[in-house]
């Protein structure tokens, strides 16, 4: 039995996920669900662009406040071997989290706690920005940066499955705890 179906969910989850999961689309689709439903929910979901044949070429996150698509991917070319991430888009990002956490938001989402975040970079301080300020959180882990996920958040976040059922339970039991 996990923290979330107790009643006593902790404020911090992560989804951890496989490669074969799509978790991009199980964040976005939650999100968007508890928006319509009048949770007022900040932070970043990601949208991935693909070509005709299916094949990602682009990573943008939505401002889940403004609705705002920001570009997080740059164009490298198919044989470069550095990140593809842009870091004017990781700025832009990160300004969502900091909106998201002055405004008070019920629930801060950040996409992923990655390869960048577990090597002190990324969104890595938005996310401590966001647990200091005591707000509910909840993002994204693959399998690899779980370690450094549990090391960066202690005790004080419950791993969950790539299930839209447990986000909603887990969502439940800290809506529960909250009122």
């Amino acid at each position: 039995m996990t923290a979330a179906s107790t009643g006593d969910a902790p404020r911090i989850a992560a989804i951890v996920y496989r490669s074969d999961e799509d978790v991009d689309a199980l964040l976005a689709g939650f999100a968007f669900a508890r928006i319509e439903a009048g949770d007022r929910l900040g932070g970043v979901v990601q949208r991935n662009v693909k070509d005709a044949a299916g094949k990602k070429i682009d990573m943008q996150l939505v401002d889940l406040i403004t609705g705002e698509a920001i570009g997080i991917s740059q164009t490298l070319g198919a044989a470069a071997a550095s990140c593809k991430l842009d870091a004017s888009g990781l700025a832009e990002a990160a300004q969502a989290v900091t909106r998201a956490i002055a405004a008070d938001a019920d629930l801060v989402i950040i996409n992923k706690f990655s390869k960048q975040e577990a090597g002190g970079k990324g969104l890595r301080s938005e996310f401590a920005e966001t647990i200091m300020a005591g707000r509910p959180l909840l993002t994204a882990v693959p399998e690899s940066c779980a370690a450094a996920w549990r090391e960066f958040t202690g005790d004080q976040s419950v791993t969950l499955p790539c299930a839209a059922g447990d986000v909603a339970a887990w969502w439940r039991g800290v809506t529960v705890r909250n009122s």
